[in-house]
C-alpha cells in the first residue's frame, strides 16, 4: 500500500506526462496539417509553434516569395480560430485596423444611436502582411491590441477575444516606400524569426508541388479551449533558479555601460534589450521543453532562442554596421563567453559585477 506522500509523486508523474502528450499530439497534428501545403521550414515552425503557445507574438522577415503569407494563413487554417488578414499600405488608417463608431438610426424610434464596428482587429489569429509598408500611426494601432489586448476608441475599452496572436510580415531589401517598425513595437513580438531560402532538395519539391494540381485539404485541429489550455501547461512548467539567472545573464550583458557588460559590447551596440526579453527567453524555453518531451528548462533551450528574442532588440552602433557585424553575431559571442554551468556562472568575476548590480 502507497503512502500518501508516493502517490502525490505518482499523481505528480501522471500530469507530467499527460501534458508532455498534450502539446506533443498538438505539434504532430499541427505539422502535419502545414506538411500538406509548406515545404520544409521546420525551424521557422517551431518558432512560430513555440510563440503560439506561450501566448506571443511573432515577426516574420524574409525576402519575397518564401511563403511567409502562405504559411501564416496555413496555420489559421489548422486552428479552429477565427483569422483576419491585414495588408498594410501606405494609405491604410487606425481605424481601418480597430474599427469605429457609427451612427445607426433606430427603426422603431426613429433616434440615432452610436455603434461600434469592429475593425479586423478583432479575431483570434492577425496576419499583418507588410507592416513596414504603413506609415508608424498605423502601425501603432496595433500596439494597445497586442499588448492589453484591448481596443480603445472614445472612452469606451473593447476587450479582444482569446486567443489573440499577431503574425507579422515584411520585407528587408526594398525599402522605397516603407517605414521602419519602431523599436517600442519590435519590442512587442516575442520573436523576430528570419525565413531563409530553401535547401536545393526542398525548392525542387516545391517547384513539383506548385506546378501540378493540388487538391490539399487543410483541416482544423484544434479550438480555440484546447490552445487556451495548452498556454497554461507552458506556464506551468518549472524552471531552475540557474536557468533563471542565465537568461538574465544573456540580456544584461546587451545593455551598454552596466557592470559586467563585455568590450565587445560597448563597442557594437547602441541600445541593449529590456525586462521583456528575459520574461519572453523563459516562457519560450518553456514552451520548447515541453514540445521536445521535457518539463524542464535547460540552458540549450535558452541559447536556441536567444536570437529570435533578442535580435530586434539589439540596436547595434554605426562601427559594427560599416563592419558588417549583425545583431546575430553579437548574440553567437554573447553565448560563447557566457558559462552554462552554474557554479562557473557565479563564480566568475564578471557576472558577479552583472548580478550586483
Amino acid at each position: 500500500m502507497s503512502s500518501p506522500g508516493q502517490s502525490e509523486v505518482v499523481s505528480a508523474t501522471i500530469a507530467e506526462s499527460s501534458a508532455i502528450r498534450k502539446l506533443a499530439d498538438a505539434r504532430e497534428k499541427i505539422s502535419e496539417q502545414l506538411s500538406k501545403v509548406i515545404v520544409g521550414q521546420h525551424q521557422v515552425i517551431e518558432e512560430l509553434l513555440i510563440s503560439l503557445f506561450s501566448r506571443g507574438h511573432c515577426l516574420l522577415e524574409g525576402v519575397p516569395g518564401l511563403a511567409k503569407t502562405l504559411l501564416i494563413s496555413t496555420l489559421a487554417r489548422s486552428l479552429d480560430l477565427t483569422f483576419s488578414r491585414i495588408q498594410f499600405t501606405p494609405d491604410l488608417m487606425p481605424a481601418d485596423i480597430t474599427g469605429t463608431e457609427i451612427l445607426e438610426e433606430n427603426r422603431s424610434t426613429g433616434s440615432r444611436e452610436r455603434r461600434f464596428m469592429e475593425g479586423p482587429v478583432f479575431s483570434n489569429v492577425i496576419l499583418a502582411d507588410e507592416i513596414n509598408r504603413t506609415p508608424p500611426k498605423t502601425q501603432a494601432a496595433l500596439l494597445e491590441a497586442m499588448q492589453e489586448r484591448q481596443v480603445t476608441v472614445g472612452r469606451v475599452r473593447h476587450p479582444l477575444t482569446d486567443p489573440f496572436f499577431v503574425l507579422a510580415t515584411q520585407n528587408p531589401i526594398e525599402q522605397e516606400g516603407t517605414y521602419t517598425l519602431p523599436e517600442a513595437q519590435q519590442d512587442r513580438f516575442m520573436f523576430k524569426v528570419f525565413v531563409n531560402y530553401p535547401s536545393f532538395n526542398e525548392e525542387f519539391e516545391v517547384a513539383r508541388r506548385t506546378t501540378a494540381l493540388q487538391h490539399d485539404t487543410i483541416s482544423p485541429v484544434l479550438s480555440a479551449a484546447d490552445i487556451i489550455e495548452l498556454q497554461r501547461i507552458v506556464r506551468e512548467v518549472p524552471v531552475s533558479d540557474h536557468i533563471i539567472r542565465y537568461a538574465l545573464s544573456l540580456v544584461r550583458q546587451t545593455r551598454v555601460g552596466t557592470p559586467g557588460t563585455p568590450d565587445f559590447v560597448q563597442d557594437m551596440v547602441g541600445w541593449g534589450a529590456g525586462p521583456r526579453a528575459v520574461q519572453f527567453l523563459i516562457l519560450g524555453g518553456k514552451a520548447r521543453a515541453i514540445l521536445r518531451g521535457r518539463t524542464h528548462v535547460s540552458t540549450e533551450d535558452i541559447q536556441s532562442l536567444a536570437k529570435p528574442v533578442l535580435r530586434h532588440r539589439l540596436v547595434v552602433n554605426f562601427a559594427a554596421q560599416s563592419d558588417g557585424v549583425s545583431a546575430d553575431k553579437i548574440i553567437d559571442r554573447l553565448i560563447a563567453s557566457t558559462p552554462t554551468k552554474e557554479d562557473e556562472l557565479l563564480s566568475d568575476a564578471r557576472f558577479k559585477k552583472i548580478f550586483a548590480s
